[in-house]
C-alpha cells in the first residue's frame, strides 16, 4: 500500500490548477462531463507514472490530456450531441456572453481532432507554435497549417450564423 505522501505534489497541482485543467479538458472533449472524464483519465495515467515524472508535472498532465483526446477522436466515430434550440434574449442580461461561449464550444466540436487540439493549445492555452508542436508530438509546420485550416473552418461556421441569425442552432438536428 502506498503512503499518502507519495502523491503530495499531485494533490497540490490539482488544488492549484484544477479549474484551468478542467476548462481545457472541457474544450478538448466538447462537454463538461466528457471533460471531467478526460481529466480523470489523464490523472489516472499520471498517477501510474508518478515516480518516473521528472520536472514539469502540469506539462506532463496537459500532454497526457491532449494525447488522450486525440486518441479518442481517432478510435471512435464522433457522435453529434443534440442541443436544444435557444433564442437569444431580447435585452442583454449578461447571458449573451454565456450563449456566445457555448456557441463557440459547439463550433469547436465540429472541427477535426487535430485542428481543435491546435486551436485550444494556441488560443485558449496561449502556447507558442513550438510549445503546441511539442505537446502534440508533431512539427511546427503541422501546427501552423492546422491552426490556419481550423480558423478558416470556424469562419465558415460563424458565417453560417449570420445567415441563420442564431449561433445557438449549431449542432441541432436538421
Amino acid at each position: 500500500m502506498r503512503s499518502r505522501d507519495a502523491y503530495a505534489g499531485l494533490a497540490d497541482l490539482v488544488a492549484a490548477r484544477g479549474p484551468a485543467l478542467l476548462a481545457t479538458a472541457t474544450l478538448l472533449s466538447g462537454g463538461r462531463t466528457a471533460g471531467e472524464d478526460l481529466l480523470q483519465a489523464a490523472l489516472e495515467r499520471m498517477m501510474r507514472a508518478w515516480r518516473r515524472i521528472d520536472g514539469d508535472t502540469e506539462g506532463y498532465l496537459r500532454r497526457t490530456m491532449y494525447h488522450l483526446a486525440v486518441d479518442s477522436w481517432r478510435l471512435r466515430l464522433r457522435r453529434r450531441e443534440v442541443v436544444a434550440t435557444v433564442e437569444p434574449p431580447a435585452h442583454s442580461d449578461g447571458t449573451d456572453r454565456l450563449a456566445l461561449r457555448h456557441a463557440l464550444v459547439q463550433a469547436l466540436a465540429q472541427l477535426p481532432p487535430r485542428q481543435r487540439a491546435v486551436l485550444v493549445l494556441r488560443y485558449w492555452e496561449q502556447l507558442s507554435e513550438a510549445e503546441a508542436a511539442a505537446a502534440l508530438g508533431c512539427s511546427v509546420g503541422t501546427v501552423k497549417s492546422s491552426a490556419s485550416r481550423g480558423l478558416a473552418r470556424l469562419r465558415e461556421i460563424t458565417a453560417a450564423w449570420a445567415l441563420d441569425e442564431s449561433p445557438l442552432r449549431i449542432g441541432a438536428p436538421s
